[in-house]
């Protein structure tokens, strides 16, 4: 798409996302060769309305040059015109309001603009505080920043005001484990020797875990969303957690939410954040306010880390085996914009990604290694961790101690891996475990 094009579609992203019904346009789009099938599947599983309209333009924007006009074409005939006189413009549609005169010029407290949890100190700190006049009073004069705070707990500490996810039903839940080992030749992909005894391993402690545990294995890109499209319509109100694991070779792509992605072996991946909005509270009403965790062994790029030198009482020595293999795809392009400047939705009581947990085996970017004989370091270490620790320790501390254990490896005496999570649980975490 010509630059010209773009900047039109990003002038008047905000309007397009507002009024525009994608679902009229998904038809004409694939007859006139715009998108293809398998594009419009992801669009649609973006989520609401909205969602679907703003993926639909940022995926716009990666089509050809015909696309714009092909696009307009389509607006046209669903009836959407002012959309397509909008657009065909060039010029983002504004209204102007009257100046309204003002009597007396008054101070106000404006709410924190929506921003990402990284801005809110910065937010905090350039704030308007607007001071009251001091008035005699025995009473301390609240001060401004009160606007933002949170009342404070009375008598206990905000550790203690974290409550633990209910995980007592039985079983437990769902747990999806994909396990991609051979690949076709046409993906120019190799075999991912050792994958089947991480998938052996992960099987038997989610059942020990006391989870319902299913593996697949060898799934295209077309079947690995087939399965956790099943995994979403399942009714999921009488368990308390839900798990994927994926095993597969990966790559790095443009991401928004999630980074990364995980291939099916006919070389088609599948991004990480397509992966965990099947089961959001808003596509799986049943998993609303339960914790979904996905664990990914997978590269997530093709950098190869050399790590950096340190005392030597701060690292116990580790090697890897001899037969270490990486799970490593070069980038790949993605439909996904890091552009969001539109307003998001605002009509849920809990944030769209919440109760989600996202454990790498590795930092995006980097490669993660495969012993042929004994499995994926991750997997080993996730593995042994949760045999010895489950029952003591929730979740996010036994992670922390999987990114301790695997830090002091070593592939080939030289290259280490670091791996990591996203964490947007809201509770504590603690496993079933047998007496």
């Amino acid at each position: 798409m010509e630059e010209r094009q773009k900047k039109i579609l990003q002038r008047n992203r905000t309007s397009l996302v507002r009024d525009l019904d994608p679902s009229n346009l998904y038809d004409g789009l694939i007859e006139k060769g715009v998108f293809t099938q398998d594009m419009i599947d992801e669009i649609k599983s973006s989520g609401t309305r909205r969602d679907q309209a703003r993926q639909l333009v940022q995926d716009l924007e990666t089509r050809g040059s015909r696309a714009f006009p092909l696009f307009l074409d389509c607006l046209q005939e669903a009836g959407q015109h002012s959309l397509a006189e909008l657009l065909q413009s060039g010029v983002p549609s504004v209204q102007l309001q009257p100046a309204t005169p003002t009597q007396t010029v008054r101070p106000v407290l404006q709410p924190l603009p929506v921003s990402s949890p990284m801005d809110v100190d910065k937010n905090i700190k350039y704030a308007v505080r607007v001071h009251p006049i001091p008035r005699p009073s025995t009473t301390p004069t609240p001060s401004p920043e009160m606007e933002y705070m949170r009342p404070r707990l009375q008598g206990r500490t905000r550790r203690d005001s974290i409550q633990s996810y209910k995980m007592d039903a039985s079983p437990c839940g769902h747990c999806l484990i994909i396990n991609n080992v051979e690949f076709e030749p046409e993906s120019e992909l190799s075999n991912r020797k050792g994958s089947n005894i991480d998938c052996d391993k992960l099987e038997s402690r989610f059942k020990a875990l006391n989870f319902i545990v299913e593996v697949r294995t060898n799934l295209k890109q077309r079947q690995i969303k087939h399965e956790l499209s099943s995994l979403c319509k399942k009714d999921h109100s009488q368990y308390d957690c839900c798990v994927v694991i994926m095993l597969s070779h990966g790559t790095e792509v443009s991401h928004n939410r999630f980074p990364g992605a995980v291939y099916g072996v006919d070389g088609q991946h599948v991004p990480v954040q397509h992966i965990t909005n099947y089961l959001t509270g808003q596509h799986c009403p049943s998993l609303q306010g339960k914790p979904k965790l996905f664990f990914i062994q997978a590269c997530g790029g093709v950098e190869r880390d050399p790590g950096f030198e340190v005392s030597p009482d701060e690292v116990e020595p580790s090697h890897g085996g001899a037969d270490d293999q990486t799970d490593a795809i070069p980038m790949s392009s993605s439909s996904d914009s890091l552009s969001m400047s539109d307003e998001p939705d605002a009509r849920v009581t809990l944030p769209t990604p919440s109760d989600i947990l996202v454990s790498y085996s590795t930092f995006p970017g980097y490669v993660s290694w495969r012993d042929t004989q004994s499995g994926s370091w991750y997997v080993e270490t996730l593995d042994g961790i949760l045999e010895e620790n489950a029952a003591t320790d929730d979740l996010v501390t036994m992670l922390m101690m999987v990114n301790h254990e695997v830090s002091q490896n070593s592939a080939k005496g030289l290259y280490k891996q670091m791996p990591g999570c996203f964490i947007f649980l809201r509770k504590l975490l603690y496993f079933q475990t047998q007496a």
